[in-house]
């Protein structure tokens, strides 16, 4: 007898809004995997930009990127959300009330959501400005009663192989101005490394090329050391776990770092590490001097720039394990 297809179940599905950058993404991690173990029957949509599709299949827990982005850190205008609402929609976006009218406009069948005064329906915990990101999102599904390990961070090895083993990664792109370490000290660093037998190999984004080439001109670094452009999602990821460190700001390459489990040292400002750093562990070192300033500012923070090259240089020699000649 052939079954009736109208009889049969339609899997749940649970949308995740999280449209934001590579950081922002990695960590949510523990959040996406937390959801992915409260919900096993449902199909779990995380709603990203599109050029995240490998990082979300890397984590295990995402079924399906429902593309989605904004200038900057803004709300997306709509998802392009097809059929039935949503049986339970996640908002790790923000604490709203954008994003959570957006996911409210789906009609979802539950919202998981931070309280906010303009949406007294909410009835989720409050938001603390200055909890660390990691935490937050875990805590707020342990407000809805998932269990959540802000620890549960970390990416499978790439299949791809590095295209530089066991060299220093220098990233001295970022998100802002404000958190972007001088190209002058990077390039010292460089010939800092580079002097105590180290490979050292520089990256940047997609609109970074000119500042990648200022850096690798100043370092004398050979063009086989030079990753600029934007490397595919799947081959910057083979470069960080491949690497001895990754040296940068407070941006995503740092996150994913942590994720890999690849020494780092990060140069924070002008955001403090208790909000954005990696995990108590020796293979991380966080710098910081502060205050805490403007995330948006137009120059490079105060606090960064209080961070020497000869500081970044001893963290990596601080490092557990020997780095490879």
């Amino acid at each position: 007898m052939t079954p009736d297809r109208t009889a049969q179940a339609v899997r749940p599905r649970l949308l995740v809004l999280r449209a934001l950058g590579l950081g922002d993404l990695l960590a949510g991690v523990p959040a996406l995997r937390a959801l992915r173990r409260a919900h096993p029957e449902h199909e779990l949509v995380l709603a990203a930009p599109a050029e995240f599709g490998a990082l979300a299949a890397a984590t295990g827990a995402v079924d399906r990127l429902l593309p989605a982005s904004a200038h900057g850190r803004a709300v997306p205008r709509t998802l392009d959300w097809t059929g039935p609402p949503p049986d339970v929609a996640v908002d790790l976006h923000g604490n709203g009330p954008p994003s959570h009218r957006l996911l409210l406009g789906l009609r979802p069948l539950r919202l998981l959501a931070f309280a906010h005064p303009d949406l007294p329906g909410i009835d989720g915990p409050p938001w603390y400005p200055e909890e660390h990101e990691r935490e937050r999102w875990c805590r707020l599904l342990r407000a809805y009663g998932i269990a959540a390990d802000p620890g549960d961070l970390l990416l499978p090895r790439p299949r791809v192989a590095s295209p530089a083993p066991g060299a220093v990664v220098l990233h001295p792109g970022a998100g802002a101005p404000a958190r972007c370490w001088p190209v002058e000290r990077y390039a010292a660093v460089a010939a800092g490394l580079r002097a105590r037998g180290l490979r050292a190999v520089v990256t940047g984004g997609p609109a970074e090329g000119d500042l990648v080439a200022r850096l690798a001109k100043q370092a004398g670094l050979p063009d086989t050391d030079v990753f600029g452009g934007g490397l595919p999602f799947e081959r910057l990821s083979a470069l960080i776990a491949g690497a001895y460190a990754v040296i940068s700001g407070d941006t995503g390459i740092a996150h994913l770092a942590v994720a890999h489990g690849t020494c780092s040292v990060t140069l924070f400002g002008p955001v403090a590490p208790s909000r954005w750093g990696p995990p108590p562990d020796p293979r991380h070192r966080a710098l910081w001097y502060g205050p805490e300033g403007d995330p948006h500012g137009r120059r490079p923070d105060p606090a960064l720039l209080r961070i020497s090259v000869g500081d970044v240089v001893r963290a990596v020699g601080e490092l557990p394990g020997a780095p490879p000649p």
